[in-house]
Formats: C-alpha cells, structure tokens, sequence
C-alpha cells in the first residue's frame, strides 16, 4: 500500500479538486494549522475560483498533472455531473499511498473506487464523507464512511481534514451517507425553511420584519444550544415548555393536528431517495 502517513505530522501535503465554496472552507479550517499554503495544490477549470487560493499561497492549476502525484491527500470536491470525468483525468497520477477523500453528492465510494483502479481490482483507499453549508462558519456536521481496506491512520487524517470544519460522525457504508444527506447534509434547508416560516408568521401577529427575524434567530439559536447542553431529550425540554392548556400547547396541536413529525419524516425519506437515485445516474 505504499508508506504511511502519520496522522501526527504537522502537514498535509493536500490536492483539492475542485476548488469551490466546501473545498475553501476546508482550506480556511487547515491552511496555517494543519498545514502551509505551500502544502496544498488546487485545481479547478475556473480561473475566478483559484484567486483567493494563489493568494494564501497555494499551488494552482487548471487541469490534473504530474503535481498531482506529490499531493498524498487528494480531496475531490466536484459536482457529481462532473464526478467521474474528473476522477479518470487525475487518475494518471495516483500513487499506491494516495488517500481520496470525496466530498460530492451522491457519489458512492465503490464507484470511485472502481474508477480509479483496474478492472477486478478497484483502488481501495477511499473515503466518502458528505459535509454541510455550516461548515463554511467552522459549524458543520460531517458523516464519513470509509471503504473496507482503508486503515485507521488514513480515517484519522480524514477526520482531521473535517474536524476543521465541525463535527464529525462515522458511518458504516454508501446507504448510511445517503441517510447523513438526507438529515444533516440538505436539514441546514428544512431549519431555515422552518425560520422563513416562524419569521412570516411573527410578521402576520404584528411584529415588525426585523423583530420577527431577530425573535425567530435567536429562539432557533438558543433552543439548539440549551438541547446540545442537556443531559435531557428533546421531548422532555419540549414537554418543560409546554403547560397545560397554555401558548405552547396550543401551538403544538395545530402541527400535531397537521401531521409535522410524519412530514419531516417523509421529507427526509424522500431525500434519501433520491441520493439513491443520483448515485445511480452518475456511477
């Protein structure tokens, strides 16, 4: 399998293909704690994206090439449409200790692992992990799988590489990632569709835009920090909160009555689904 890499080293010597909004955000997590700019090559047809890397720094290019092959680590943070094209032009270049670390959608690893090997013999060290949008404030939340070879020194680099960015979970296989897509990856939408919704409705009581915005933010806020800090479940905290014949309970019977939980529940299923589905149409 080639020389390892010690998840203790000092730096990274880094490949991010694709050079995009989840691709910066990483770099902003490492560059200057894990590693130097000198340490990390970025690649990306889209001369406007690379700007803001030269400038930490970074080695920049426009294409896969032999630099490449110096980077131990390579992060492919492209879009699935593009996926496999992209693994095939940076495939040239691989070497037997190169860990790949894949960030794009609906992208299972044993497609990437075939892809980047020979026929019968797909490449094996390959770790998919699907972050989200908080990640760009250094608040995400990451699920990681890794394929079944990968070793416990290439999983802690992994887990390094996202832990700059927010929390990290583990997760047994492609199926389970599709789960993490499903709540954690797309549920940054559901909460601020959930805030669009407590903000009108403040609104339509009477409260001013800016005030149902800063009511609604900070309730958001507050009550996720006080069920993060709880050794209690969230239905005992919402029970706390809820009288008998109160606001609250009022409140609860309308989306009781509405049918909330089985919706959220659907609106996650079908959202596995369909990570399911874009596996199938771009591998």
């Amino acid at each position: 399998m080639g020389a390892m890499m010690n998840p203790h080293d000092t730096s990274f010597k880094l490949a991010f293909i694709g050079a995009g909004n989840m691709a910066s955000a990483l770099a902003a997590g490492l560059i200057g704690k894990r590693c130097g700019g000198s340490d990390v090559l970025a690649i990306d047809i889209y001369p406007p994206a690379l700007e803001s890397w030269a400038q930490q720094g970074v080695h920049i290019a426009h294409e896969p090439g032999p630099a490449l092959s110096r980077q131990r680590i390579w992060v492919f943070a492209v879009k699935p449409q593009v996926m496999k094209e992209t693994v095939l032009a940076c495939k040239p270049y691989l070497q037997d200790d190169t860990l790949v670390i894949s960030v794009a959608a609906g992208i299972p690893a044993t497609a990437l692992a075939q892809w980047l090997g020979e026929p019968g013999k797909p490449y094996q060290r390959v770790i998919r992990c699907m972050p989200n949008t908080p990640a760009f404030i250094g608040c995400g939340i990451t699920g990681l799988m890794a394929l079944e070879q990968v070793d416990d020194s290439d999983k802690s680099i992994a887990q390094q590489l996202l832990k700059s960015v927010g929390e990290v979970v583990w997760v047994e296989d492609d199926a389970a990632i599709d789960a993490v897509t499903a709540v954690s990856g797309s549920g940054p939408a559901y909460v601020f569709l959930f805030i669009e919704a407590l903000i009108k409705a403040g609104i339509e009581q009477g409260l001013s835009p800016e005030q149902a915005r800063q009511l609604s933010l900070a309730t958001l806020h507050g009550a996720t920090q006080l069920a993060t800090l709880s050794p209690e479940a969230p239905s005992v905290l919402r029970e706390r909160v809820t009288s008998k014949g109160g606001t609250t309970a009022a409140a609860l019977a309308v989306f009781n009555e509405g049918g909330f939980t089985p919706l959220v529940q659907q609106a996650v299923k079908a959202a596995k689904l369909r990570a399911g589905e874009l596996a199938k149409e771009f591998s």
